[in-house]
């Protein structure tokens, strides 16, 4: 098996807020990212796609098409938008990392099964250089 990574970057805005609690209660629990004014992160994820190469090509799958799909997908719909007002696959949803990924993970694992014998295998969502989540389709 050989596993295949794509980084891609986007900056996007977004709150964590929970309109059940309270103003004060989701500054207790969120602290600053309850921001009424948003905040904003320099995003960087990196899909790892796992498969067997194929005997003519050589290739898990074409890193072009990889990176094509992702940018399609996902890049376009969330660079330099507000998560929570923007994107209409987080409407309704927290916005935060991991629920972020895991969204992000549906729409990748749906695009790749029409293009490719490769399967979707990790996501790893940096929001910050100290702070970032992995999701496997669990």
């Amino acid at each position: 098996m050989v596993y295949i990574n794509r980084i891609e970057h986007f900056n996007a805005a977004h709150r964590l807020y929970n309109p059940n609690w309270s103003e004060e209660k989701n500054k207790e629990v969120f602290g600053p990212c309850a921001n009424i004014n948003w905040h904003g992160h320099n995003f960087e994820l990196i899909v790892t796609v796992k498969g067997e190469p194929d005997p003519d090509t050589g290739f898990v799958i074409d890193l072009k098409v990889l990176g094509d799909i992702i940018k399609r997908e996902v890049i376009e719909k969330v660079d330099h938008k507000n998560l929570n007002l923007d994107v209409e696959f987080m409407r309704g949803k927290m916005a935060s990392c991991e629920i972020f990924i895991m969204e992000i993970w549906k729409i990748l694992e749906r695009a790749l099964r029409d293009v490719s014998e490769a399967h979707l295998h990790q996501l790893r969502l940096y929001e910050t250089p100290k702070n970032f989540v992995d999701y496997y389709g669990e």
